[in-house]
């Protein structure tokens, strides 16, 4: 699988860890930065990660900052991506199955690296499951929502 991934200077540490993990796994890995400590903008990686997703170079997003909430926000103003934030599987799977999720987004400060990489692994073999909610996930891609 094609996947986008990204951080701002809180969660570099952790996605040094996931890019190669991803890699080892047999998925292609676009690393949108940030490569370093120095304080940056969460809003510019989330912003970043969802245009990969809109542009169609990748199929799923990794989003990570301190909590996973600003760079979530910051990658679902990109009506393309409907990104998650999500701290256990169970979540990361639903996200799939029900929403239709193809980004989520992960606190670094509140996930550790182990539990990361489960949520990683239950959101990548998850599948959508239409049906019932299919007419739910339609509605989030109105103009509206835009």
């Amino acid at each position: 699988m094609r996947i986008a991934i990204a951080s701002d200077h809180a969660a570099v540490a952790l996605k040094d860890v996931l890019v190669p993990w991803l890699e080892a796994a047999g998925h292609a890995v676009e690393d949108l930065g940030t490569h370093g400590t120095a304080s940056v903008d969460y809003p510019d990686y989330g912003e970043a990660v969802a245009g990969a997703l809109a542009d169609g170079r990748v199929e799923r997003g990794i989003a990570l900052c301190g909590s996973g909430i600003g760079i979530a926000i910051a990658a679902n103003r990109n009506p393309a991506c409907r990104c998650a934030q999500v701290s256990e599987p169970l979540s990361a799977r639903l996200a799939r199955t029900h929403n239709d999720a193809n980004a989520i987004a992960i606190g670094a400060r509140l996930v550790g690296e182990e539990m990361a990489k489960a949520c990683i692994t239950a959101f990548l073999d998850a599948d959508f499951e239409g049906g019932r909610h299919q007419h739910r996930v339609d509605k989030l891609s109105r103009k509206e929502f835009a």
